[in-house]
């Protein structure tokens, strides 16, 4: 009776007690629950409002805001203290990361306001009250845009992403792009990796020129050689110097003219578009893609319309056999030749290799390019991989192959595949005369001799590019 009539004693107890509750709650997780119910009810008192961010639009393009709310939402905090979520292994080998689950709810504050977003099957909605819209929707997409363009002015996680056949999930399944290849260790003549650094960088910052223009802002690139000369390891040097996803599109899986055109609607911008092989898909006629489709592919309406901003890589073994037609400036802009390796090729393959700059047998190897053998820069680069716990067992290896290859061919490999392009390696050429002269103008980039016979010009006779 003395406790119950001392007020001190009373709140002492009843302090304990709460703080008692609170704690089997929590370990419960009974206050989880009270807090869902409580928002439950509070939303009977509320009215909301629902605004939809699909993925695709109605024209079955990507919808850029879908990307930016993704990649948004997969940035908050809140994430990590939702229902349930989902946890991937990042591009490090000690970074997780968390993503969205399907109709997993996030929410989040802004401007006092409560925010909720809902994923569910390709398209995010988002819930508002709608006394709080008019005050902070507007500020808030625009906050959502701001945090994107932070995050993407950084260095941004790249995507592969291959064609499918077609089914309810989209033509176009992606996975991390961690290709290692850059223009530092590609095996390329040390001006031609020049020309085509400052092409590219010419083109990040062309937007305003091209459509002065009234021209896409794309840029097109072919690079033709023999398999094994380092066509697709350039094309992954590129997607990392530019910070770009690469979409692969395989003409096997294209069910015809129509369904290439959907193929490039639903890519975005900020991408590398790569058809491999092109000569061998239309010569073996090994695709339902005509020759008119890849024509209207490469620079018809739907491409003027959805290229931007993208960059579209053609490979082939050969161009010899193509129709002129593909090949015509305006389609094609730039023309790069890789062929076998020579020395310089293989010093770069040494060094990347081996970690070798100099070595007492790299003038055996020299006269061995000299008498006209050469190899692949793939083949090079397998013997060093074999023997790269040994650099004088490597070259000794490289110099037996060469050695061996010559004997073979008589010691004419290297000269005929150059005799047989009708070009020396390594050519670098652009679209012609007035596209140059202006980006000359513009840029100071390019010093180039207007030639009226030929629709094209040779900014880089005799480089050799390989790997």
């Amino acid at each position: 009776m003395t406790i119950l009539n001392n007020p001190f004693s009373l709140l002492f107890i009843a302090s304990i007690s709460l703080f008692l509750f609170r704690v089997i709650l929590i370990k419960t997780g009974f206050i989880f629950t009270f807090k869902r119910k409580w928002r439950c009810i509070k939303d009977c008192f509320h009215v909301y409002q629902f605004f939809k961010v699909p993925e695709f639009s109605e024209s079955m393009q990507r919808n850029q805001l879908y990307y930016k709310v993704l990649l948004y939402l997969h940035s908050l905090a809140s994430l990590e203290d939702s229902d349930f979520t989902n946890l991937f292994a990042g591009r490090k080998s000690n970074e997780i990361l968390l993503r969205l689950d399907t109709n997993q709810i996030i929410e989040d504050d802004f401007l006092g306001a409560k925010m909720y977003w809902i994923n569910q099957d390709k398209t995010l909605v988002l819930k508002i009250r709608k006394s709080d819209k008019r005050r902070v929707l507007q500020p808030y997409l625009q906050h959502i845009h701001t945090v994107f363009d932070e995050f993407d002015g950084r260095k941004r996680e790249l995507k592969l992403y291959m064609n499918v056949v077609d089914d309810q999930k989209g033509r176009w399944r992606s996975v991390p792009f961690t290709h290692p290849s850059t223009f530092e260790t590609t095996a390329m003549e040390s001006d031609l990796k020049i020309k085509v650094k400052s092409d590219l960088e010419s083109f990040l910052i062309a937007k305003q020129y091209y459509h002065k223009l009234g021209r896409v802002w794309k840029r097109s690139y072919l690079l033709y050689g023999a398999s094994g000369t380092g066509k697709s390891s350039f094309v992954a040097a590129v997607a990392n110097f530019l910070s770009y996803d690469v979409y692969d599109i395989d003409l096997t899986k294209v069910s015809d003219d129509s369904d290439l055109k959907f193929l490039l609607l639903q890519t975005t911008a900020k991408s590398v578009v790569v058809i491999e092989d092109l000569d061998r898909s239309l010569s073996e006629k090994s695709t339902a893609v005509s020759s008119s489709g890849i024509l209207n592919f490469m620079d018809g309406i739907l491409s003027s319309s959805c290229g931007e901003e993208r960059v579209m890589v053609y490979t082939m073994n050969g161009k010899d056999h193509v129709d002129p037609a593909i090949l015509r400036p305006g389609r094609i802009d730039v023309h790069i030749h890789f062929p076998l390796c020579d020395f310089t090729a293989f010093k770069t393959l040494a060094n990347s290799y081996l970690g070798l700059k100099d070595h007492k047998l790299f003038p055996q190897v020299e006269e061995s390019f000299q008498n006209g053998s050469s190899l692949s820069p793939a083949e090079i680069g397998e013997l060093m991989i074999a023997n790269r716990g040994s650099p004088s067992r490597a070259l000794k290896s490289v110099i037996n192959a060469l050695q061996t290859e010559g004997d073979r061919n008589g010691g004419q490999r290297g000269r005929k595949a150059v005799e047989e392009s009708g070009e020396p390696s390594g050519v670098f050429c652009t679209e012609g005369a007035n596209a140059v002269k202006e980006f000359k103008k513009l840029y100071g980039l390019f010093r180039v001799k207007s030639n009226r016979k030929s629709p094209s010009f040779n900014l880089n006779n005799d480089l050799k590019s390989g790997l």
